[in-house]
């Protein structure tokens, strides 16, 4: 699995094949089928397993937020172990293999989700004292954590003063939201008042 995955960030969907996933990992290409089956099988079980590796490396890291300043900071962490690791590379590979290849698409989708979990999580813990979390959906604000963070990683290669701003555009939004955090008892009654009246509630 780790050899499919160096092969995935090295050579691209389009070029990983029984017989350089073989090459990679040093192992006669017969063992990918006997193992897994299919290529496909292996990717999807590759992509698993790097997720599961990568989600219980910075598990620890995620449990020690507790504000969504934190939240920011340490996806900013991520965002730098990760690519220097390769892991953006293959998991770009696999989100584009998954486009043409449906058999892909779940394996890549849990694998996603692994990650969603963990931000879930942070989400829910920092948003129960804020008036914030009333009016949001944690696991749906967790998947547009996670979409936004696979974007960026991606669009970083392309504009990386960009990235780097968008990165500080979220720093923003995490202050904005410490100021209704600090709020007395009358403010943010009207706070949520007038979040009701906007239907955002």
């Amino acid at each position: 699995m780790e050899g499919a995955l160096r092969t995935l960030a090295e050579q691209g969907i389009a070029k990983t094949s029984a017989r350089s996933v073989a090459a990679s990992a040093g192992v006669n290409q017969a063992l990918v089928f006997y193992h897994f089956g299919s290529v496909d099988e292996l990717l999807a079980a590759a992509c698993r397993y790097g997720a599961e590796q990568r989600v219980a490396l910075h598990r620890d890291r995620l449990a020690a937020v507790t504000t969504l300043a934190e939240l920011v900071e340490c996806g900013r962490e991520l965002h730098e172990r990760e690519r220097a690791g390769g892991q953006v590379a293959f998991l770009a590979q696999l989100l584009a293999g998954a486009q043409t290849q449906p058999r892909l698409a779940p394996a890549t989708a849990a694998g996603l989700d692994l990650w969603t979990a963990e931000i879930e999580k942070v989400l829910v813990r920092v948003l129960a004292g804020s008036p914030l979390g009333e009016f949001t959906d944690p696991a749906g604000l967790a998947r547009a954590v996670a979409g936004s963070f696979v974007g960026l990683e991606l669009y970083e290669g392309v504009d990386p003063e960009g990235a780097v701003r968008a990165f500080d555009a979220l720093e923003q939004l995490a202050g904005l939201a410490a100021v209704l955090d600090e709020l007395g008892p009358v403010a943010r009654r009207a706070v949520r008042h007038r979040l009701r009246r906007t239907g955002t509630g």
